[in-house]
């Protein structure tokens, strides 16, 4: 996918970047991308992680490395404590300041783990809560200690081996403004209106083209149909209602956009491999 490219400056007394971002209305949907790693932890916030393809839940403490240019965002659905602001604690580094910092043989291990955040790397639970406290502290310190805390950081999460890569694909690195523009007019609505009768006539006419050119553009862009992105959202979507409500699972189908309960199954079991009911299940 080709998202806004987004313009990362360090701090000013520092090689790399960091963000404190706190928001009481919630994380947005923000389809986007950059040059650097970026390395972020969630805190006081649940929803749906977007990385590359991958459509996912995420909780408080989720912890995930992404590589260059790999597009992604949060969009929460709830907090944990209502009376404080949804936390992402982010860190950037460029590629050419990890190649520097990892031609130390001691960081080898931090060099193979960069490699597979090509794809996107979701740190286990344990290994999150190991960080969490280093992350925490890392953004009260000035210059040099917060710069030692994370090559800290970055060693731990070296060691994670059940780390899971997120998105099936990786990006490309020399991404093109071209149909930037449209697709991005497109993904905004579909994420707006998912729940509602989507239409590819009524696609490409936000991006301005035929139908046929909107199945073209959109299929080089996110690698997948119209189609087949909408079900994914759509059952990522059921998956968190599924996972932090008591909704019965016929309403939940309804709210994602479903008419029928038993498409929804057929499609849920298809992309998840279970059913909903199973699903639900295994967060009882």
């Amino acid at each position: 996918m080709k998202p806004y490219l987004e313009h990362v400056s360090p701090d000013d007394d520092a090689s790399w970047a960091t963000l404190n971002r706190r928001l009481d209305d919630g994380i947005p949907f923000q389809w986007h991308h950059h040059p650097e790693f970026e390395l972020t932890l969630t805190l006081n916030s649940k929803g749906q992680r977007f990385i590359g393809d991958h459509i996912g839940r995420y909780d408080d403490g989720d912890l995930v490395l992404i590589g260059p240019y790999l597009p992604h965002t949060w969009h929460s659905l709830d907090r944990a404590d209502c009376s404080a602001p949804h936390t992402a604690l982010v860190m950037w580094f460029l590629p050419e300041w990890a190649e520097r910092l990892t031609a130390n043989t001691e960081l080898r291990s931090v060099a193979a783990m960069l490699n597979r955040a090509a794809t996107g790397l979701h740190f286990s639970p344990e290994t999150a809560s190991t960080a969490r406290p280093l992350i925490q502290t890392l953004f009260t310190q000035p210059a040099v200690d917060r710069f030692l805390s994370l090559v800290r950081v970055l060693t731990v999460l070296a060691q994670d081996r059940a780390a899971t890569p997120l998105s099936a694909t990786a990006p490309e690195l020399a991404p093109a403004a071209t149909d930037r523009g449209r697709i991005d007019r497109v993904l905004s609505h579909i994420h707006d209106h998912f729940a509602e009768p989507l239409t590819v006539p009524q696609l490409a006419d936000i991006a301005a083209l035929s139908p046929s050119g909107l199945h073209r553009t959109f299929l080089r862009h996110t690698r997948q149909t119209v189609s087949q992105y909408l079900i994914r959202l759509r059952i990522g979507r059921a998956c968190a209602l599924l996972s932090s409500t008591s909704q019965p699972i016929g309403q939940i189908a309804g709210l994602v956009g479903y008419d029928s309960l038993a498409n929804f199954n057929r499609q849920f079991k298809a992309l998840k491999g279970t059913t909903p009911s199973q699903y639900r299940a295994a967060f009882a």
